[in-house]
């Protein structure tokens, strides 16, 4: 069809009867009224960087990437209002001219404000979720009419805002607060994942204010984020590699190693050698202790990435306390998984460290800290289905251990999953969107699924 739509890692596609790129307030409005012109469901999308078909529709996708203005950036108030279509990565560079950033920046940069300010996101080395930082929401409802929420004129409704995933409507414009630009400095610490104890794992948590932790084979690299007095100029060039090799060089690598070797003893001895390549790379950041950069030079622009060098992934969140049992029960699951089916992830496994968060209904950190499981890879045609079959296996695993799913980010969520996940939260978000949308004018078949 002439309006189909892929997804970035083209794990989703949908075709809309009615794909709009709106401009203006007034046309979404008109959009929403018009119930036989643009049937529903009716979804607001924005770079379509989610691995689930959260914005997918066969009925009417309002595409925001027309509506890119920034309305304001307060120097005061330390705030910016812009229209939901604005991309993180150019909101971030024009802070940066006036010596501003977001308080949290994800490594996404082509996450727009808007899904930005209604959806969860796999944030680290930062300060909490992104969503928590938006003050103010304004949207269109199912309706057709103009609403708002802030934090000091309806914070309880502000609250299920962060976390609606547009299932209340389409929003148009947001406002973030800000902090000054920052420098810090990413140090690298590794251990086998087999000898760590959870003092270990503690005592990093306590002693960063940010970590990520790359599983390679079975050897854990923690990646923690502290504040620097200053970005030395002998090291700056380390951010420009650390956004190449994620945007271009890893999954390309890793894709391509093994496509051409005829068996698949060769394929695991070539994706063993990158890995230890890998763990050289990070042993040698280690060794010079790191490096500095300003923290938005963490965002990744993934604009000019050729899908050769696209990857995918999911995102399972478990209670810290739990993490490295978990993790190390996920190695056997990976091993027993290869050995019966032969399929194997080829990049490093990610486990994000993400402080407890009760600002949006949904919040998978709203009970407490969390470290997620996020297994990565770059497939290929011949490996799709087993990637694919791995994420249902991964699924039932971690859905077992009491693990929490992401609506946008855990390909083959299910309802189980979620009302296992959130409990009464999720009871109490689906009363919600059944009273904003009565009519389910935006409840594509996914979210129908999940709110059954």
């Amino acid at each position: 069809m002439s309006n189909q739509i892929t997804n970035y890692d083209g794990s989703v596609v949908t075709s809309p009867q009615q794909l709009v790129y709106a401009e203006t307030v007034n046309q979404i409005q008109a959009i929403m009224k018009d119930t036989v012109r643009f049937p529903g469901p009716v979804r607001a999308m924005g770079s379509f960087h989610s691995l689930t078909p959260c914005a997918s529709s066969s009925g009417t996708i309002i595409n925001m990437s027309n509506m890119k203005r920034i309305i304001d950036i307060d120097e005061t108030n330390m705030t910016i209002r812009a229209e939901a279509g604005l991309e993180l990565i150019d909101a971030a560079k024009e802070l940066r001219s006036k010596n501003l950033q977001f308080v949290t920046n994800v490594e996404i940069g082509n996450m727009t404000l808007g899904s930005a300010a209604c959806c969860q996101s796999k944030d680290a080395l930062d300060q909490g979720q992104v969503d928590s930082y938006v003050i103010e929401i304004k949207w269109v409802d199912p309706s057709g009419q103009l609403r708002e929420a802030s934090i000091t004129s309806d914070p309880d409704l502000l609250y299920r805002m962060r976390s609606s995933y547009g299932l209340s409507g389409v929003i148009y414009e947001v406002t973030f607060k800000l902090e000054r630009l920052e420098a810090i400095r990413l140090t690298y610490l590794l251990r086998n994942v087999a000898d760590l104890t959870e003092n270990e794992v503690a005592k990093v948590v306590g002693n960063n204010q940010g970590v990520i932790c790359w599983t390679l084979g079975s050897v854990a690299v923690f990646e923690c984020r502290n504040s620097a007095p200053k970005v030395d100029s002998s090291s700056r060039w380390l951010a420009d590699v650390r956004r190449m090799l994620w945007s271009h060089v890893v999954a390309f690598v890793s894709r391509y190693s093994q496509s051409f070797m005829p068996s698949q003893t060769l394929k695991n001895l070539l994706l063993d050698g990158w890995f230890a390549i890998l763990r050289s790379s990070y042993r040698v950041l280690n060794w010079i202790g790191g490096f500095t950069l300003h923290d938005p030079d963490k965002i990744v622009d993934y604009r000019k990435t050729p899908p050769s060098g696209r990857y995918a992934f999911t995102f399972w969140a478990f209670p810290r306390e739990q993490w490295l049992h978990t993790l190390k029960e996920y190695l056997t699951f990976r091993e027993q998984h290869f050995r019966r089916y032969g399929f194997r992830c080829n990049m490093p496994l990610g486990s994000y460290f993400i402080r407890k968060d009760v600002n949006s209904i949904l919040s998978y950190t709203h009970d407490g800290d969390i470290i997620s499981i996020d297994p990565i890879h770059a497939y290929t045609k011949a490996d799709k289905a087993a990637w694919n079959l791995f994420l249902t296996k991964f699924n039932a695993w971690a859905y077992q251990r009491k693990g929490i799913p992401l609506l946008n980010q855990s390909p083959f969520v299910n309802s189980s999953h979620v009302v296992a996940a959130y409990g009464r939260r999720w009871h109490e978000f689906k009363d919600w969107i059944r009273k904003e949308d009565p009519n389910g004018r935006m409840l594509n078949p996914f979210f129908g699924e999940l709110t059954m």
